[in-house]
């Protein structure tokens, strides 16, 4: 009789460790994941934008170039587009720069520095 109650005792700990440790790691992974997924979707939706905005806006430079200006006709109706290209790669050229020298990079202490 005694064993048998210190068996349901055991049991109904483990049950409680058991579900404690559940819910840990659902406290300590799966929220902190729930909320990053937020900002990640704003992020994804954001460039997504910015990248239709740029392709526009070359768009509209290369219609600017070849219809607006007198110059580009004849044998040089290719240089609206080296332009446009040029441009494009230069704004590509900008956007990785920034990437590589963020906010992460700033906070990165200087080899050989102490603290």
């Amino acid at each position: 009789m005694i064993k048998k109650k210190i068996f349901e005792s055991l049991r109904k700990r483990g049950s409680s460790v058991v579900s404690l440790v559940i819910d840990y790691f659902k406290q300590e992974t799966l929220d902190p994941l729930k909320a990053l997924s937020r900002f990640v979707t704003f992020g994804a939706i954001g460039s997504i934008f910015l990248a239709m905005g740029f392709v526009l806006l070359l768009v509209s430079l290369l219609r600017v170039l070849q219809e607006e200006t007198g110059a580009f006709h004849g044998n040089l109706s290719w240089v609206p587009y080296l332009i446009v290209a040029l441009v494009a790669v230069a704004m590509i050229a900008v956007a990785l720069w920034r990437i590589v020298s963020g906010p992460a990079k700033r906070r990165l202490p200087k080899p050989g520095a102490s603290k």
